[in-house]
């Protein structure tokens, strides 16, 4: 928190807004995005994979049952909004909630804490929630649109996607409009998935950034609520990410 002899409310804001950059330009990385999503998903999947190994027919454990029931829960989403015929999508859908979630779970740490144990080893900038990055959103956007692309020309085939892209919505006489369209609408896609997720987190983070500049008994009033709403929050777009992209795939093996 801001104080008489420490930084000003402004400073101390951006501070907490700048990713640790290593690189200039165009190939630069954010160390601290990297860093956190690989260690989230190198825990998270790795503790699901070790409960896998042990998975009984009998009464489950606290730890499978939990498994299984979010298994259960992503998978009826599956069944219900995909259409195809396609072994990849579960597991997918799996893993963009749990990485997600994961990811976005780390609003809830105390905002200055990493900083502060980072600031020992002579690290002076670390933003802790990957999905305020929009490098990140981006480009697990984009991964999902590689893979609409993909199964687009896999389930139609060349022509077939070539067809539907021509003569959809209004009929192939007016083809150039119905492909200036699809062009649009595709664009639109990894847009709207990278950039709800990114400014609905960003957000988040700068309300927390704010409390913390507020006096100390004002950050306990305001910060516990808000802390349990925006765990409603981080939950809520970690599924929209999940259903979009069930859908968007979903649509990727429809043909008109």
């Amino acid at each position: 928190m801001a104080t008489e002899t420490g930084p000003t409310s402004s400073e101390y804001i951006v501070h907490h807004l700048t990713n640790n950059v290593v690189g200039e330009g165009f190939w630069s990385l954010h160390i601290d995005t990297l860093v956190v999503s690989i260690v989230l998903g190198a825990v998270v999947f790795g503790l699901m994979y070790s409960v896998a190994r042990k998975v009984t027919a009998g009464v489950p454990g606290p730890a499978q049952n939990f498994i299984e029931m979010l298994f259960d829960m992503v998978d009826s989403q599956v069944k219900v909004v995909f259409h195809g015929k396609n072994d990849l999508i579960a597991p997918l859908a799996m893993t963009i909630f749990v990485w997600v979630f994961t990811m976005n779970a780390m609003d809830i740490l105390p905002i200055d804490v990493l900083p502060w144990v980072l600031s020992w080893f002579g690290i002076h900038y670390f933003k802790s929630v990957p999905t305020t990055d929009p490098n990140l959103t981006f480009a697990m956007s984009l991964s999902v649109f590689c893979l609409m692309i993909y199964y687009n020309f896999k389930v139609k085939g060349v022509g077939g996607f070539a067809h539907e892209a021509m003569s959809a919505p209004f009929g192939i006489k007016l083809a150039p409009v119905n492909l200036l369209f699809r062009i649009i609408e595709d664009i639109a896609k990894p847009l709207s998935l990278a950039l709800r997720l990114f400014g609905n987190m960003y957000a988040g983070e700068m309300v927390f950034i704010l409390i913390a500049l507020l006096p100390f008994y004002v950050q306990w009033m305001l910060g516990a609520p808000w802390a349990i709403f925006h765990i409603l929050i981080i939950t809520l777009q970690a599924y929209i990410f999940m259903m979009l992209t069930i859908v968007y795939l979903s649509m990727s093996h429809e043909s008109h």
